[in-house]
């Protein structure tokens, strides 16, 4: 259980931030840059849904889970599998999130029409919302896959799915809010030129 009864701890003034075994890191330090992001990305869900809660209920419900779901994320890439014991079992992303994901992603894809064409950001403000939702998801991703290539630093290959995944689910959802793809906004390559 999480207890957090004082909010400032003034344990960060020098610039670090504590992992979740305990070990002390710079605040730009790539680790704490990936689960911002994740964290980002979770704020930027938040915000979609304000958009989805009313109009299309089964997309808000998958986006409540999976904002769960970058907090377990934040949890799994705030405490590294270094190979010590721990007091504890850190939380994990597992297979079976990601399993959830794409089955979500078939069943709101299934109802769209092929693109020919790739989608600008836009058509409504759910849909928009969650295209700035996926670029940040991106960015997370980016993130982690640097990480994970770092020679000391581990990422599950579960994480690692769950976040590509993420991206492609948080397009689908994108087309799938405006109007199960028939408010897409195409782009026409060199129409201003």
């Amino acid at each position: 259980m999480v207890i957090l009864n004082r909010i400032y701890t003034r344990t960060g003034d020098a610039g670090t931030t504590a992992l979740g075994n305990g070990e002390r890191r710079p605040k730009f330090d790539l680790r704490i840059e990936a689960y911002g992001s994740v964290d980002e990305t979770n704020s930027a869900v938040g915000v979609a849904r304000l958009a989805t809660i009313v109009g299309e209920p089964a997309v808000d419900a998958m986006l409540g889970r999976i904002q769960n779901d970058l907090f377990d994320l934040g949890a799994d890439l705030c405490t590294p599998d270094t190979g010590e014991k721990l007091e504890y079992e850190p939380l994990r992303i597992v297979e079976p999130q990601v399993d959830r994901l794409e089955r979500e992603i078939d069943a709101l894809n299934a109802e769209l029409s092929p693109l020919r064409s790739f989608v600008l950001p836009g058509g409504s403000a759910a849909s928009a919302a969650l295209h700035v939702a996926r670029t940040i998801c991106r960015r997370a991703e980016r993130q982690m896959v640097e990480l994970s290539m770092t020679p000391t630093e581990l990422v599950g290959e579960p994480a690692l799915k769950y976040i590509n995944r993420l991206s492609d689910f948080l397009f689908v959802a994108s087309r799938y809010v405006n109007r199960r793809g028939a408010g897409d906004v195409l782009w026409t390559p060199g129409k201003n030129r």
